[in-house]
């Protein structure tokens, strides 16, 4: 791809992003209808799919650095699942699933599965003070020049904030939640993953 398709995949991506992030979390699907919880934002709904892996396209190319300043890249990371989760700080529905996240990383790590969080909107400041509330023992990519999304572009629709996407061993999307990722679901796909190494 060259440099000026390049940076026009990129632009269109920080586009996509800046309109979600003017409505929080966002998607297609119509705002969340709930006790006294806010609903300024509109959210997926959970919905999960999975992929054989006959169906799985390219392994994701990804690298930068961590909130933190340390360099990751995914490539490195091959040879066990890898779930990436896109989340912002002032996200209702990341904060209420980030617990689970963290323990799912946690009872998984023995595994080889690895969690990365994705972030394109907070500062690192913001974004640390997130990963030492919820105790996240995980790191998340600055991903200030929405590198994470154009990863993923036409590969896994990120209307909605969270979206978390499970790859495979060869680092191929495998499975992906759009909204709030539910802990039994998740850890299901993680297990259907692990089992076909």
């Amino acid at each position: 791809m060259s440099g000026t398709s390049r940076r026009a995949v990129l632009l269109g991506a920080v586009g996509l992003l800046g309109a979600g992030a003017l409505t929080a979390c966002s998607s297609d699907e119509t705002p969340e209808d709930s006790d006294g919880v806010d609903t300024s934002y509109v959210s997926g709904d959970g919905t999960a799919t999975e992929w054989a892996p006959d169906r799985r396209t390219d392994p994701v190319e990804l690298a930068g650095q961590t909130m933190a300043g340390d360099a990751v890249d995914l490539a490195e990371w091959r040879g066990a699942p890898v779930v990436l989760n896109f989340w912002y700080a002032t996200c209702p529905p990341c904060r209420k699933e980030a617990p689970d996240l963290a323990s799912l990383s946690a009872e998984l790590e023995a595994d080889g599965v690895r969690f990365l969080g994705v972030n394109h909107t907070d500062e690192p400041a913001t974004a640390l003070a997130f990963e030492r509330t919820f105790e996240l023992p995980y790191p998340t990519l600055h991903d200030s020049d929405a590198s994470g999304v154009a990863a993923l572009q036409g590969l896994v629709p990120l209307q909605a904030m969270p979206s978390t996407v499970v790859l495979d061993a060869e680092g191929r999307v495998a499975a992906r939640i759009i909204g709030l990722a539910e802990r039994s679901t998740l850890k299901a796909m993680i297990t259907t993953v692990l089992a076909e190494s």
